[in-house]
């Protein structure tokens, strides 16, 4: 019974993630994203978004994918799924430094 309760408590939360995703590469609502967050009032408005629109939708889509793969994981009970859902948050991390310091270069 615990299996399926968490099972669709990951799926509530990848549902959510991909719905925000799909916001942040259409550039409405909040920018989810720590360079726009900590800006001040006036870097905001000179700030140009789309990039941080973009890595925000793509980090989202990640968590959701991941969210969506530990969700089938805990019905089916695979070790394997494990490592896939590691690979994932890896590249997710690794993704997140590297489009921030490109971001960055490009921004300066």
């Amino acid at each position: 019974m615990e299996n399926i309760i968490g099972s669709i408590i990951m799926s509530i939360l990848a549902i959510l993630c991909i719905l925000i995703s799909y916001r942040q590469f259409k550039e409405k609502g909040f920018l989810f994203n720590n360079a726009y967050i900590f800006a001040s009032k006036e870097e905001r408005e000179s700030m140009d978004r789309t990039p941080h629109y973009k890595q925000s939708g793509i980090v989202f889509l990640l968590m959701g994918i991941t969210s969506l793969i530990i969700a089938v994981d805990v019905i089916i009970k695979t070790s394997w799924l494990y490592y896939c859902e590691l690979a994932i948050i890896a590249g997710m991390i690794v993704y997140a430094i590297v489009s921030s310091v490109k971001i960055e270069k490009r921004t300066k």
